[in-house]
């Protein structure tokens, strides 16, 4: 085996090694009590309909327009009332959002199977002996709710969230990643901030083969998320067999691999990735967290080991003790040359669900 080839290896193993840490650093998150008792409240506020969804974002996005609101993307929502029973008030001044509210009747029969049989009862109606009796809805009606942001009050139990790296950017980093984008027809495009990007962080759009970055976080960021960026092109194409349409999977995926690349460069990603894959682990039905980054370890390895070898950056890992410096190899070496992406991206991942993954 060639010193270079023992390099990679040592540099894989590293790889692989920092991948089991990852596994150990999600399961420890979302085991603690912490996490828990988030989770707990964040499923008090699910089951809005799409409508209202849609309904709650354009009017929070004008609400941090005006500046009535901190953050670009709404949180957790909930009417007057449900916020003073979650021992928080709605602060003065603000607005709510307005929503569709259902509109409910209950109707009664004694042959449920025929639809022409059932009758609406009043209000105060009791049904006749023998009588089913449903509610059904007959009709919306305004109603408000009010995001976090808006109440203040008792403590949020909220998960760790995703700090943004800060700092410089490894040298020659940026431009090494840039490069196999535009490899595979990728155009990049830095956008002045998130509201141009869906509150994103970045963007893959397959479509126009366009890969946006905000550029209002610091190189360390803007860096890390193109290599997720980077990542989701290599991995998560409409045209690439092996992908999966989970958007849970492929964001722990792309994740993992920007830590890994990351980690090549003395670059530490952990602030950031290890809340964010665990939150998005989290979102697999199935299965818990740990399995989930477990099952994705040989297409991020593969994946970070493609990009790594083909970038010519100073990385760490290559074996040598410090300061060992070796000339050029041997008619009788051979230097290990790129390794194209599709040659190593045979693992395929089960049970997908809607969703294009997309930071």
């Amino acid at each position: 085996m060639s010193d270079s080839d023992q390099s990679g290896s040592s540099r894989d193993e590293r790889i692989a090694q920092l991948h089991e840490q990852l596994v150990a650093a999600v399961d420890g998150l979302v085991s603690s009590d912490d996490w828990r008792r988030a989770m707990e409240f964040a499923a008090r506020f699910r089951g809005r309909s799409f409508g209202n969804t849609l309904l709650i974002f354009v009017q929070h996005s004008a609400a941090y327009e005006a500046g009535r609101v901190p953050e670009p993307m709404p949180s957790y929502v909930a009417g007057f009332r449900q916020w003073q029973q979650l021992g928080r008030a709605v602060a003065k001044g603000q607005s709510g959002y307005m929503i569709q509210a259902p509109v409910t009747a209950r109707f009664a029969t004694t042959t449920p199977q025929i639809a022409e049989s059932w009758r609406r009862l009043s209000r105060a109606e009791k049904p006749r002996l023998g009588e089913v009796v449903r509610s059904r809805m007959i009709g919306v009606k305004p109603a408000y709710v009010w995001d976090l942001s808006q109440t203040a009050g008792d403590p949020v139990p909220e998960r760790p969230s995703a700090v943004l790296l800060r700092g410089a950017a490894p040298d020659g980093l940026w431009e090494g990643l840039a490069s196999q984008l535009h490899d595979h027809g990728f155009r990049i495009q830095q956008v002045l901030d998130e509201r141009a990007i869906r509150g994103a962080n970045g963007l893959t759009d397959y479509t126009s083969q366009t890969v946006s970055v905000r550029g209002n976080m610091d190189d360390a960021a803007q860096v890390k998320t193109l290599a997720h960026e980077l990542a989701h092109v290599m991995l998560h194409g409409p045209d690439n067999l092996d992908a999966t349409a989970h958007r849970g999977i492929g964001e722990v995926e792309a994740e993992s691999v920007a830590m890994m690349i990351g980690a090549a460069h003395n670059l530490d990603t952990s602030s950031y990735t290890i809340p964010y894959v665990s939150s998005w682990a989290s979102s697999v039905e199935g299965k818990t967290p740990a399995e989930v980054v477990q099952a994705t370890g040989e297409r991020v390895r593969a994946a970070a080991v493609c990009i790594l070898d083909n970038l010519t950056t100073a990385q760490i890992g290559d074996g040598d003790p410090p300061g060992l410096v070796r000339g050029a190899p041997s008619a009788q070496q051979s230097v290990r040359p790129p390794v194209p992406f599709h040659r190593v991206t045979s693992l395929r991942q089960g049970n997908a669900s809607s969703g294009m993954p997309a930071l």
